[in-house]
């Protein structure tokens, strides 16, 4: 495997600046996510290190080596796109070989056969080799696209959104299973999506991007509880972060304070003749293990989560206490403040 850095590049295309300045370093077998809405930067950051685009201004290195100027096939990287691009008239077999039978590689046969076995078995898809591709589920056909990727044994694999296109229980399958693969072969990955969980589930450390630019780099737990702004704390958790105006929380914000963020964990309900604000619930969405709570603060609107075992309905009137919550100054970074022991 390898390290790839990433120094100060920037790619426009026409008024558009895609990406911006962005330097990031990717250690050898570390697993790093870049999460962001469509349009962040994200998808050309992927295609700048695999030389499909070729930047303005900075350099990419891979393995210690330069390779700004060099074409695709001669960086050893596998591109992992979102719909799976396979070759229907081949079968499992043939499609999982065929990167090792391009001119480019030329692998002995008695090698090709080994490695399809080793990463089919790992995909947990050995009973479908002989299967054409159009007779696959989504599923089997994504992990064969990946399969594809990782029979080649390159130096950094670049996956951009993989498992957009799969249904909720095949996106958490295939979750586990590519981190359980990353760590068995200990390979390096830089994985593009939009989806807070592939991103906490998944990632060593998460790259949260907007409008080009690396807004903030970190292990998950440092993006969710240490957000640099506002931005980045909308990134992750769910129910998302609720903003509101710092005085909502009756003085208890610092001065310099304009939005308070809100977590789930940072909401208490208790009966309404608590000590606290008072609010009111306006929906519940029952979950199962867990409730949505609907709230009403004056005029914001709060959501959290609730234990079923708490009985509240629409109208319900609550009190509420906030603890820690995150404050942001008035151009939306996140304020430092000193912890309250527990």
């Amino acid at each position: 495997m390898a390290d790839v850095s990433l120094v100060d590049i920037s790619k426009r295309f026409g008024a558009v600046e895609a990406v911006r300045n962005l330097s990031l370093s990717i250690a050898d077998g570390e697993f790093v996510v870049l999460l962001g809405p469509t349009g962040a930067g994200k998808t050309t950051t992927l295609r700048l290190i695999a030389g499909l685009e070729r930047p303005d201004r900075g350099i990419v290195v891979i393995r210690g080596r330069d390779v700004t100027r060099e074409v695709p096939a001669d960086r050893d990287v596998a591109f992992v796109f979102q719909q799976y691009s396979l070759y229907p008239h081949l079968t499992v077999y043939d499609n999982l070989a065929f990167p090792l039978r391009s001119p480019a590689h030329r692998t002995d046969e008695s090698l090709i056969r080994r490695r399809v076995q080793h990463v089919a078995e790992l995909l947990h898809i050995e009973q479908k080799l002989g299967n054409r591709a159009t007779a696959l589920s989504g599923g089997e056909m994504q992990r064969v696209a990946i399969g594809r990727a990782l029979v080649r044994e390159p130096a950094v694999y670049l996956m951009d959104e993989p498992l957009s296109s799969l249904d909720a229980k095949l996106r958490a399958e295939l979750r586990l299973e590519l981190k359980r693969i990353q760590r068995e072969l200990g390979t390096t990955i830089l994985y593009v999506t939009h989806d807070q969980i592939e991103a906490m589930t998944m990632a060593d450390r998460i790259g949260v991007m907007n409008e080009g630019e690396l807004i903030q780099l970190g292990t998950p737990r440092d993006i969710y509880e240490r957000p640099e702004s506002a931005y980045v704390a909308s990134r992750l958790g769910m129910p998302t972060i609720n903003l509101v105006p710092a005085e909502a929380l009756a003085g208890q914000s610092p001065p310099e304070a304009r939005t308070a963020g809100l977590r789930t964990e940072h909401i208490r309900i208790f009966p309404p003749y608590h000590p606290g604000p008072r609010a009111r619930v306006y929906l519940v969405e029952h979950l199962g293990d867990q409730n949505h709570v609907h709230l009403r603060l004056d005029a914001h609107s709060l959501v959290t989560l609730a234990d079923p075992a708490q009985e509240l309905k629409a109208g319900d009137e609550v009190s509420l206490e906030f603890r820690e919550p995150l404050y942001f100054d008035q151009r939306g970074n996140r304020i430092v403040t000193q912890r309250r022991p527990a």
